[in-house]
């Protein structure tokens, strides 16, 4: 039977190998990922000589303690391998903002919002703002947030509105983030056609 076993060491972890290990009896996975049960600490240091490798403790928590037969430069190369794996996968979700002004023109407001659908799909969230100075500031509020609001509905992927357009300390905000059911529902269709919008 073939026995595999994951461990959650990492490369920060101290791993003790060959006479290093303190435990009496050990669970011993072979060099070929066979099960060799719970034997003595003698007797599996043995199997990795015989072998003309190492034995490697890689569940020192479990009762009894799991250990492996095989190769340490091996092993620490892929322990190195999973922990980058992980890391990749593990991207930091970060707030992006985009912004906006009265005067945009109608170019920008779409590169702005392809940028915007960038970052949804990468997985942030986005504050997209109408920037307001002078006497933009005065102006009707009611036609500021749907100016705003129409910017939004440029932004050629899903998404749903985490908060809702509102006045803010330098005119109005909203923050989006990415609609995964959506996306995923979308598949390979054209991004603009797989745009979905909440009640805004």
């Amino acid at each position: 039977m073939v026995y595999s076993c994951h461990t959650a060491l990492s490369t920060t972890d101290k791993i003790r190998i060959n006479k290093e290990i303190r435990a009496r009896e050990l669970r011993v996975i072979g060099a070929s990922g066979e099960n060799l049960g719970v034997i003595s600490f003698e007797e599996a240091l043995k199997h990795a000589q015989d072998a003309g490798l190492d034995l490697i403790e890689i569940s020192p928590n479990a009762k009894p303690p799991v250990a492996k037969v095989m190769d340490y430069g091996k092993f620490q190369y892929e322990l190195k391998k999973r922990e980058s794996a992980a890391r990749a996968k593990a991207k930091v979700s970060e707030t992006k903002e985009v912004q906006i002004k009265v005067g945009t023109g109608e170019n920008d407001m779409r590169l702005k919002a392809n940028k915007a659908a960038q970052w949804l799909e990468e997985g942030h969230r986005v504050r997209v703002e109408l920037f307001l100075k002078g006497r933009y500031k005065g102006m009707d509020e009611a036609f500021l947030k749907t100016r705003l609001e129409k910017f939004i509905l440029l932004i050629p992927y899903p998404y749903k509105i985490a908060e809702p357009v509102a006045k803010a300390p330098k005119g109005f905000a909203g923050i989006l983030e990415r609609d995964q059911k959506a996306a995923k529902a979308a598949g390979s269709a054209p991004k603009a056609e797989a745009q979905t919008h909440e009640n805004q």
